[in-house]
């Protein structure tokens, strides 16, 4: 391969480990502040578990975005490059504000911004884009309702048991949280998946769209050893600052976001973990009391996502705009 792909590479792998990092928060944040289960134990639990998923449940998400969004031709190594390098700052600067934004919309935007620049409007394959942004939109709506829906269920079937029965919700988060660490290893992996097979099949390294075992396989460990090191400012956010978790909190937020998590997986729609996991903590907390979630911090994280995939998109269009001048 020649030094231009593998530095792509390079860069795609660097977002998916700052996806892990700055998605650990996610997993791990109910289970630590519900005191089910020890911080850096949880964390290597979920980190192989990252690395399993995309290898059980198949690569639907990859095709998505490395072949549905964007048309053949516009694809180019600048353009992967601009898109990546947008994401990655945008994941550093909310990663360091303590902002759960969506790792998601900023590889989206960021693909939008520089193949616009690069090609223009016909470039986009709007059935494809379509799917993804009907994906990213319509999966915080319905992990508010699921987690509404789970947490009222566990309620009633709860009704008159004993404080005991917090026993049975911190040790169901060990399973709970498994669940959702394969469900986000294979949505989010398959992400990173995309990009580089993108790259693959655009320099013919590859002659169709079909996601080497390698890739996978470094996908998985990237976004695995982000994972296991942890975004502590961010699982602060997510594990407090709604309202105080308790182990039935944890427990049912974990069930209705691997759900709606692992759901969108199996048909090929890329969803943000972040905004499924915000929206069923927030709809677990609501299910109990409307005015128990800080809706306030909500506000904070919904303006972080809406300015996510055209700030990304105008950054990177301004990074091909830069690399394209250098290069003449």
């Amino acid at each position: 391969m020649s030094t231009a792909i593998l530095f792509t590479i390079g860069l795609a792998l660097i977002f998916d480990f700052l996806n892990g990092l700055h998605d650990s928060s996610n997993i791990v944040a109910t289970v630590i502040s519900s005191r089910a289960m020890a911080p850096r134990r949880i964390l290597l639990i979920t980190a192989i578990a990252h690395f399993v998923g995309p290898f059980l449940f198949g690569v639907a998400v990859a095709t998505t975005i490395g072949h549905e969004v964007v048309r053949e031709s516009a694809v180019t190594l600048p353009v992967i490059e601009a898109a990546l390098i947008a994401a990655i700052v945008w994941n550093l600067i909310t990663w360091f504000l303590g902002i759960p934004s969506s790792s998601s919309h900023a590889l989206v935007g960021g693909i939008v911004g520089a193949v616009l620049i690069c090609s223009g409007w016909d470039a986009l394959r709007s059935e494809g884009l379509t799917k993804v942004v009907a994906a990213l939109l319509i999966s915080p709506i319905l992990g508010l309702f699921m987690g509404y829906l789970v947490m009222k269920t566990v309620l009633f079937l709860a009704r008159g048991a004993s404080p005991r029965i917090n026993w049975f919700f911190k040790r169901g988060q060990w399973i709970t949280a498994v669940w959702l660490s394969l469900s986000h290893g294979t949505n989010d992996a398959q992400k990173t998946m995309g990009i580089i097979t993108m790259a693959l099949l655009a320099e013919g390294e590859i002659d169709s769209f079909v996601v080497p075992r390698w890739v996978i396989a470094l996908s998985a460990a990237a976004i695995a050893l982000g994972t296991a090191l942890g975004g502590w400012r961010l699982i602060k956010t997510l594990g407090g600052k709604f309202y105080k978790i308790r182990p039935v909190h944890g427990f049912t937020s974990q069930i209705a976001s691997a759900s709606v998590i692992m759901g969108a997986a199996l048909v090929g729609g890329p969803v943000s973990t972040t905004q499924v996991v915000s929206s069923t903590i927030m709809g677990v907390g609501s299910a109990e009391r409307v005015s128990k979630v800080r809706w306030g911090v909500a506000g904070q994280i919904v303006t972080a996502w809406v300015l996510t995939i055209p700030a990304t998109a105008v950054v990177a269009a301004l990074i091909y705009a830069i690399m394209n001048w250098i290069r003449g």
